[in-house]
């Protein structure tokens, strides 16, 4: 069995060994020593409740600020835009589905996928849906925690210059990559006091923006027909966007023991996402029919106890910390997994890398705002389809992994396929890919969203073709093992 296992654990060669506490590698202490290799019964532990808090740090953050404020910039009314940000929440069930298969297989879902791409196919996979679209992220949230930064250091009486801005984003990914790399154990351990810290940061921001908000506001120039109907759907999707962001989700949830229940798991990644996602994004929201969002500190501030700023600029740099820890925790095992022969560690330092040098770019060279929304609109055209082709095959393999089995890199191995890669993995993501970037309506318009007047159907379209087309190609043929 040839696998790539950058990151060897001598003792660890069977999947069943005698049960215990929680070794020396599973401390938050220690560096992290597993990267995609299988984790074993023994090494199993926690309960799925702790997945609470790391989607909830998580999901605290600036950037949730920013997409809910957008809504009410690009037109609609409040009780819209609520809906929408209600709406595009709800697709953390499908974050918390794909966790399920963590505990199952003892691996991370850049292991799990090549049951549905093949080890070859799975690798392009990891290459672009996994590591480049993480980057992105990375370099998105880190310019997002930047910018509060920058503030910060404005308050303290320092001019934040090229220099500072260089220095400050330098300072940000050093804290948020240090997480990365100690991994797992450390993110359980810090999670739950970051989720109780933001929590009443953000109370107190809540307490603010419901003195003043305008809560029957209409714009005034309402959208309506088509037009309304086009920001609607873009809307969704750009809220849905953070959770489909998760395709990895089942990274954090590998470490749980493989009798854990399904629908516990489920339960608490949904929560974990969707209460604060939704709230968050509702407060900038809120937040936007009094204040302009278009600069969401300054907006915000307007609103607050002026002793309250340097804490609510904190608050956003630490929330922000948060997801980018779990992106860059992801993004190192993407690396990993197409078949860079590295250490988990030093990959995370890599992708930071990449990440800094986008953001100083997303910074100093580009409108923040726009760069946003454009992003992570268009992210979905691939993130939908691949979601979809993973969320039906734990449906149809009723999820049923074999962890050890998913290690077989060899050509005889049970993932292998057709030199390497599985034509039914490929072909639906292709097919769901293709559907959706002609209904996208964003940095480009596709002729079907031309054709529906630009409404953006990028995010359904893509989901059901992939989840379809998987459907009907795997009917009666899955080759791999179930345990």
């Amino acid at each position: 069995m040839a696998s790539t296992i950058p990151d060897p654990q001598p003792g660890t060669g069977t999947a069943r060994e005698t049960p215990h506490p929680q070794p020396p590698s599973g401390r938050a202490g220690r560096v992290e020593a597993h990267g995609i290799d299988h984790i074993p019964d023994h090494e199993r532990h926690g309960r799925p409740r702790q997945l609470f808090s790391v989607w909830a740090a998580a999901n605290v953050n600036y950037l949730s600020l920013v997409t809910g404020g957008a809504l009410i910039l690009m037109g609609l009314t409040l009780w819209q835009a609520l809906a929408v940000i209600v709406t595009g929440n709800l697709f953390w069930l499908l974050t918390g589905l794909l966790s399920i298969s963590g505990p199952a297989a003892g691996a991370p879902s850049e292991v799990i996928t090549r049951a549905m791409y093949g080890v070859r196919g799975n690798r392009v996979n990891n290459a672009v849906v996994g590591w480049l679209i993480s980057v992105c992220y990375f370099a998105l949230n880190l310019a997002a925690a930047a910018t509060a930064a920058f503030a910060l250091v404005e308050m303290a009486g320092i001019t934040a210059n090229t220099g500072v801005k260089v220095a400050v984003v330098m300072v940000v990914a050093a804290l948020t990559l240090a997480i990365g790399v100690y991994g797992h154990a450390m993110i359980m351990k810090l999670y739950l006091p970051i989720t109780l810290a933001l929590t009443a940061a953000f109370a107190v921001v809540a307490v603010g923006v419901f003195r003043h908000t305008d809560f029957s506001y209409v714009p005034a120039e309402p959208l309506t027909g088509t037009d309304l109907w086009a920001v609607l759907a873009a809307g969704v999707t750009l809220i849905a966007s953070a959770p489909l962001s998760y395709t990895t989700s089942a990274d954090f949830s590998r470490y749980l023991p493989r009798t854990t229940p399904a629908r516990s798991v489920v339960g608490w990644t949904f929560l974990g996402g969707f209460l604060p996602g939704a709230a968050v994004c509702s407060l900038g929201a809120l937040a936007a029919t009094v204040v302009d969002m278009t600069d969401p500190q300054a907006g915000l501030r307007q609103l607050l106890p002026d002793w309250f700023g340097p804490l609510l600029l904190l608050a956003l740099v630490l929330g922000t910390i948060a997801i980018n820890a779990l992106t860059a925790y992801s993004a190192g095992l993407a690396l990993q997994a197409v078949g860079i022969r590295i250490r988990r560690s030093l990959s995370v330092l890599a992708d930071g890398t990449a990440a800094v040098a986008l953001t100083l770019y997303g910074l100093l060279a580009s409108d923040f705002l726009d760069t946003v929304s454009n992003v992570l609109q268009l992210t979905v055209v691939l993130l939908g389809p691949a979601l979809a082709v993973y969320a039906t095959d734990i449906v149809l393999r009723r999820n049923r992994y074999d962890g050890p089995a998913l290690m077989d890199e060899t050509p005889g191995g049970p993932f292998w396929y057709t030199a390497g890669v599985n034509p039914a993995g490929a072909l639906a993501l292709a097919g769901g890919v293709t559907v959706s970037a002609l209904c996208v309506n964003t940095l480009y318009t596709g002729p079907i969203a031309r054709a529906l007047g630009g409404v953006d159907l990028a995010l359904p379209a893509g989901l059901v073709t992939a989840a379809l087309l998987y459907a009907l190609l795997t009917r009666g043929k899955f080759r791999a093992p179930t345990a």
